[in-house]
């Protein structure tokens, strides 16, 4: 199996007066006083209890080796700390951003409106939500000019994978990747549709 098929490299200036905090990046924790590793992703989340859906983001992008950083920001709770990290997200080298949120789930579009970079928002059927249906359609449903890339309710790794699409229009290496994992997509459905037709379809399900 692939793994780490790709090593982002970037040189970004950051800016060491970072204002939030817990900081993350892949994962690991950080203080303010500790300078960041680069990040292209930043995948955002509206609660903690987002992350049992938003941690598949993470999980494919630590497969094709792309940096990320990942945080708790509240568009209802935190927000001015939610569009002050919009704002400043772009001049900080990110490329990309992956938002979850339940319910009302505000947090995507309101990033999408306060910064200039790709927003892939993230349905979270969350305990208060509507079975997700809330949070698929305050998500999907954006003004024009404020455009969110919607994936499927709980769809987080295919948010993973379209910010990964995103970034591999400008890195042959990591377009280079995806091609490597569709082409392994097809070879495992082919072989499965070869296995069937040799066994037959009540063969396959006695299985």
């Amino acid at each position: 199996m692939l793994k780490h098929v790709y090593a982002s490299k970037l040189e970004i200036d950051w800016n060491l007066q970072i204002f939030f905090e817990p900081y993350a990046v892949n994962n690991q924790p950080m203080s303010p006083s500790t300078p960041p590793s680069p990040a292209e992703v930043a995948i955002v989340m509206g609660s903690t209890s987002d992350l049992e859906v938003m941690h598949k983001a993470a999980e494919v992008l630590e497969f094709f080796g792309v940096a990320y950083e990942l945080h708790v920001l509240s568009a209802h709770r935190t927000p001015d700390r939610m569009t002050a990290y919009a704002k400043e997200a772009a001049g900080r080298g990110l490329r990309v951003l992956v938002a979850g949120a339940g319910g009302a789930a505000h947090l995507p579009g309101m990033l999408a409106a306060s910064t200039p970079l790709p927003v892939v928002g993230v349905p979270v059927r969350s305990s208060n939500s509507i079975d997700g249906w809330d949070s698929l359609l305050s998500i999907l449903q954006m003004p024009t000019g404020v455009p969110v890339a919607t994936v499927a309710v709980n769809g987080a790794a295919n948010a993973g994978l379209l910010a990964v699409q995103i970034l591999a229009t400008s890195k042959p290496g990591l377009l280079a990747a995806m091609q490597a994992y569709k082409q392994k997509m097809h070879d495992d459905v082919t072989a499965k549709d070869r296995e069937l037709q040799a066994m037959g379809w009540e063969a396959w399900l006695k299985k």
